[in-house]
């Protein structure tokens, strides 16, 4: 008993005096506490095998939870649309899986579904993928259908014809669609009609309605081949596993060489001027600013990516501060370089009150001229943001995936990803500010207005930021399809 009693007076003499030093010590509220170093991202290492056919494929294991991602990426795109057929690697794409090997378009959907799966295919610029979500359970029936989707498209004619009355129903609808206005003409003007970033990626009216089965066909055959494509894995797999799968489902895969096409250079924009699209009654202006940026494949990526987040690449970013939190001028402003295998665009972008376009414009100029002057408290906070942030880009096998293609595409190292954020944290503010003097020039710029001309038109005059062209709906995007009723 008396040692349960010498026991229990030591527990509450413990207490109280962990108790009144927990008092004692009061916490310091004066300023945030301090952040440690951002945690490295530390992925499963990569993968590689080849089939027999040929075929690449990246695999990355991850076995934390039972499903499979399969993206099978091939190396063509809108990019490699032939001569006025712009729009046909997009068609083809979403056509793919309208019906493949013995099911029509309706029993093929259903025997997805049924699996608890999803199959897409997409094209990009310069890339077309067929992608697999599934459940480890069922990888075998999946399978099963993605290799359908991959070998025996269908490119049945009544699904084109209700494909091709989406697509002009849809460039019906965007001429009272500020964004893809505004969009499609900056596109138009840095880029221009024959290179693969100026028009839009669907086609216009007479290149939609000339698209037949036959130049589906073609298109596919042409850029579906193992010499041209990369299939990447990610999920709770072993490439012991998954190997006889593949070999099996797609070793007999035959097809051409890769698929290439030239493509002209871009040319800078060499001053600055102002594109001002009439939208009459339009309540806000849709702004879009920018020149020619760089290709990801560029040394100042890093610097480059430090440098827009300080810009219009987060929340609390110069542009939206400026535009969003100080002058109320709009819900949110931002800005982006579009990195692709050739110079993709910059562009700084908002959309405004229509009262207040001209002071909208005037603070966009504002900070596309004090960008290339930082703080030390600006540059840690961005870095900081990227490197915090970047481990959320890979919470699920679908990221992973459309990450890893990056690394495919642009042939970037094994480690990039555990690597990136100590890339991140070693840019340096002269690094940042010399990005910002050579690929932001603001006396170089194309500035594209959609908005109430009569409301916009002689305050955008009176900052004297260059000359006006004032253009119409129908001068962007044609006039609009004429749909018959069936």
């Amino acid at each position: 008993m008396k040692r349960v009693s010498l026991l229990v007076v030591l527990m509450i003499y413990h207490a109280l005096f962990v108790l009144g030093d927990a008092r004692a010590q009061k916490p310091n509220r004066s300023k945030p506490p301090e952040l440690g170093p951002p945690p490295a991202l530390q992925l499963p290492p990569i993968q590689r095998f080849t089939l027999a056919n040929g075929l690449e494929v990246v695999m990355m294991e991850k076995h934390q939870v039972p499903l499979v991602q399969l993206n099978l990426l091939v190396r063509a795109g809108t990019a490699h649309d032939p001569e006025g057929k712009r729009g046909l690697a997009s068609m083809t794409a979403a056509m793919m899986n309208e019906g493949a090997g013995d099911r029509d378009a309706l029993a093929f959907a259903d025997a997805v579904d049924f699996l608890g799966a999803s199959i897409s295919v997409t094209a990009g610029m310069h890339t077309t993928t067929v992608a697999l979500f599934t459940p480890l359970s069922k990888l075998d029936s999946a399978l099963s259908l993605f290799g359908d989707v991959v070998l025996r498209p269908r490119f049945p004619a009544e699904e084109l014809e209700r494909k091709r009355l989406e697509r002009l129903t849809a460039l019906q609808q965007w001429h009272d669609e500020p964004r893809i206005i505004a969009s499609n003409l900056f596109n138009k003007i840095l880029f221009g009609p024959r290179h693969p970033y100026g028009p839009p990626v669907m086609g216009d009216e007479r290149a939609i309605r000339s698209f037949t089965v036959d130049d589906l066909r073609s298109f596919y055959s042409l850029s579906f081949s193992p010499a041209n494509a990369v299939l990447i894995v990610v999920g709770d797999v072993t490439r012991a596993a998954l190997a006889p799968k593949l070999e099996s489902l797609l070793g007999s895969w035959k097809g051409g060489p890769p698929f290439t096409k030239p493509w002209p250079p871009a040319q800078q924009v060499e001053s600055r001027k102002i594109y001002l699209v009439d939208k009459p009654d339009a309540p806000q202006s849709v702004i879009r600013i920018g020149r020619i940026g760089v290709a990801r494949r560029t040394e100042d990526f890093y610097a480059i990516t430090v440098m827009n987040t300080i810009l219009g690449g987060s929340f609390t970013s110069r542009l939206n501060n400026n535009l969003r939190e100080q002058h109320g001028y709009s819900y949110g402003a931002g800005s982006r370089f579009n990195f692709m295998p050739l110079p993709g665009a910059f562009m700084a972008f908002s959309d405004v009150h229509a009262e207040v376009t001209d002071k909208a414009l005037n603070e966009f100029m504002k900070e596309l001229r004090g960008i290339a002057s930082i703080t030390d408290e600006e540059l840690e906070r961005a870095k900081n943001y990227l490197a915090l942030s970047y481990p959320s880009e890979f919470q699920s096998v679908g990221a992973i995936a459309g990450a890893l293609a990056e690394v495919v595409i642009y042939d970037l190292p094994d480690d990039y990803f555990n690597t990136y954020t100590s890339r991140i944290l070693a840019v340096t503010k002269q690094e940042v500010e010399r990005a910002a003097r050579t690929y932001i020039d603001p006396d170089k710029i194309a500035i594209v207005v959609v908005g109430d001309r009569k409301k916009i038109e002689k305050g955008i005059a009176s900052l004297g930021l260059g000359p006006i062209e004032n253009l119409s709906i129908e001068d962007v995007l044609g006039k609009p399809p004429v749909i018959e009723k069936k």
